[in-house]
């Protein structure tokens, strides 16, 4: 049996994808006042994963990861002191949390087509992550005076907000993830763990 194919392995590389994935996400370019942030290639690892080792293992590690997320939200974000109604702390634990980081396990959708699925896959992953966020920001936070952080333009316009703000860090992520992966999967090094 091909060492690539042992159950070991890939659980080995996904530990190690993770935990990258996670040290990564603490190094914040841009910090969003009101949560969210654009990261050094955080979501890289865990896209990496699904494209590598397929989408069985892809979502399974992005769930992993979403705990992580989770934990580090409640410990160093102070989710729990946010002042949330109980039905708003979880729906945003499920929507910015839970669903918005295992979306991302969704990225090898089509890696069986080559580089350009690949980064259609990823693309596509980091899209459903910024639509869990939208979502979120439009349906649980729309009645928040925190609207107003970004002037009267947004008062009494969620659905403008939420696209606005959660855009505002998610494009730049986008970005970034898709130059990211680009690169990389163009290397001999991961084209040969792909084979």
């Amino acid at each position: 049996m091909e060492m690539s194919k042992k159950p070991v392995y890939k659980l080995t590389l996904s530990a190690v994808f993770v935990a990258l994935a996670t040290v990564l996400s603490l190094i914040k370019v841009v910090k969003m006042p009101l949560g969210g942030s654009v990261t050094l290639l955080s979501m890289l690892p865990i896209v990496m994963i699904s494209a590598m080792l397929g989408l069985k293992w892809g979502i399974g590690s992005a769930f992993v990861y979403s705990l992580i997320q989770l934990f580090l939200g409640i410990a160093m974000d102070g989710l729990l002191g946010w002042g949330l109604t109980p039905v708003m702390l979880v729906g945003t634990i499920l929507l910015d949390y839970i669903v918005a980081f295992t979306v991302l396990g969704i990225a090898g959708i089509f890696a069986k087509k080559g580089y350009a699925g690949i980064c259609g896959g990823v693309a596509l992953a980091v899209v459903l992550r910024f639509l869990s966020h939208f979502l979120s920001g439009f349906v649980i936070f729309k009645n928040l005076e925190q609207f107003e952080i970004f002037g009267s333009l947004f008062t009494n316009r969620p659905v403008l907000y939420s696209l606005a703000y959660n855009g505002a860090y998610m494009l730049p992520e986008l970005i970034i993830t898709v130059v990211g992966a680009a690169v990389l999967f163009k290397l001999p090094q991961i084209k040969k763990l792909m084979a």
